[in-house]
């Protein structure tokens, strides 16, 4: 059996542009990351992830929530996918929306989250400009187990980064995506190698 035959493979959620994904992406195939992206899912039609997925050889699939009966129907079905490719774990990597039963009955210990703000502070989907805007001195980045809250789940890393007097917004935001694209692939190369593991 070859090398690459025995690599572990993980999968990759996300639904938006995918600068975090496309990062892991890269990791996995200069070996950084010792594991196989098995597949992207996205529950975006057109997100900008899509053709990352694509120039990078990763298979990517599009499931709509709105296309099931309920979310239990939609995650089994994923669920189902990620049982049929042999994914061991699974990483949101700007996934914006909440796991539920059915997912975390199969992926909950094996499933990481990364979000752009130092947990438990500023949870949620606009973090970067609710941290901004609250006038903090420093924020960053938190790399975390999933369950069924928003951002909540075990913390595995935590990084700063501090707020200048003359940053804005968006030289904020790219401070912390640029923390978001170090400390991510630190983490999921932990996981896939076994070196973490949910209590």
């Amino acid at each position: 059996m070859s090398a690459a035959a025995k690599k572990r493979k993980f999968a990759i959620f996300a639904s938006g542009s995918g600068s975090n994904a496309q990062v892991l992406f890269e990791r996995a195939a200069d070996g950084t990351i010792p594991g196989e992206v098995a597949c992207l899912v996205c529950d975006r039609p057109g997100a900008g992830v899509l053709e990352r997925a694509e120039k990078a050889g990763v298979p990517a699939l599009v499931y709509r929530p709105r296309d099931f009966a309920d979310k239990a129907a939609y995650e089994a079905e994923l669920v189902r996918e990620l049982r049929a490719r042999g994914v061991e774990f699974v990483v949101l990597a700007g996934y914006m929306r909440l796991c539920g039963p059915t997912f975390l009955e199969a992926y909950g210990g094996r499933t990481i989250n990364v979000h752009p703000s130092l947990l438990p502070m500023f949870p949620g989907a606009t973090a970067i400009a609710d941290a901004f805007a609250a006038g903090v001195k420093y924020t960053g980045v938190t790399v975390h187990f999933i369950d069924e809250g928003m951002d909540t789940g075990p913390i595995l890393r935590q990084e700063t980064v501090h707020v200048e007097a003359d940053d804005t917004l968006e030289s904020l935001a790219a401070k912390i995506h640029e923390v978001e694209h170090r400390l991510l692939p630190e983490v999921t190369r932990l996981l896939v190698s076994g070196e973490l593991r949910m209590e």
